[in-house]
């Protein structure tokens, strides 16, 4: 395996029939403009063929190979590794997908220094970003501290199990209870109010409505 650069006639390299990595029609136009532009791309990685003769097999960089076509290019800046089918294999299906994330705070800098030497239009046709998505990019504020979260304003789970003969008990009950009593600080979108909002709300209200029932019966008989 060599790591060496060379120079090979595009007409002596031939694509994987397996690369299974592809790219959108607006994509392969930004990395052909980038390469017009800069006369700069990443080499391709290919190994010996055994089909052509003297020819030599793309491993990484079919589009890049596409693009310097499209461009009329005669040959394309190659590393040669002499690797064999499993291996191939092994780097058909990691070379385009191993890969780290991006950390939102350097990807924002950069991209507001590129918008202050060029117009947003000018960058989407070089950038994987459309002209949208750089512009909500650089214009995203951070917060300065962590954001403050009402917990009272989220709904809380119930989770508990019964029988059939059970189920069948409650949704009786639940049909009867209307559910017209609205929660203590609950408001019209809340589950408050069963004439308005969703199904499962108007259900738990009438579900508070039947326990307060049930409260207000005890300490009633409590008092006798």
């Amino acid at each position: 395996m060599t790591n060496s650069v060379q120079s090979i006639p595009l007409g002596y390299l031939v694509a994987h029939p397996d690369n299974a990595n592809e790219m959108s029609e607006v994509n392969f136009g930004k990395l052909v403009r980038n390469i017009k532009g800069s006369g700069l791309y990443e080499p391709l990685i290919v190994r010996p063929s055994r089909e052509v003769k003297g020819g030599f097999q793309i491993i990484n960089g079919e589009h890049r190979y596409r693009a310097l076509r499209k461009l009329g290019y005669e040959s394309a800046d190659c590393i040669v590794w002499d690797v064999d089918d499993e291996q191939t294999d092994i780097l058909l299906a990691t070379l385009n997908r191993l890969c780290g994330s991006e950390k939102l705070s350097k990807k924002l800098e950069l991209l507001k220094r590129l918008r202050r030497r060029m117009e947003t239009q000018e960058l989407a046709k070089l950038l994987p970003q459309s002209a949208k998505q750089i512009e909500r990019l650089v214009n995203l504020q951070r917060p300065i501290g962590p954001a403050k979260i009402d917990t009272s304003s989220f709904a809380n789970p119930l989770v508990f199990f019964v029988d059939d003969q059970q189920k069948k008990i409650i949704e009786e009950a639940l049909s009867h209870a209307d559910g017209s009593r609205p929660l203590e600080g609950r408001d019209e979108k809340g589950c408050g109010n069963a004439r308005v909002g969703t199904k499962a709300s108007k259900r738990a209200a009438a579900l508070v409505n039947m326990a307060e029932y049930f409260l207000d019966d005890l300490k009633t008989h409590s008092r006798i």
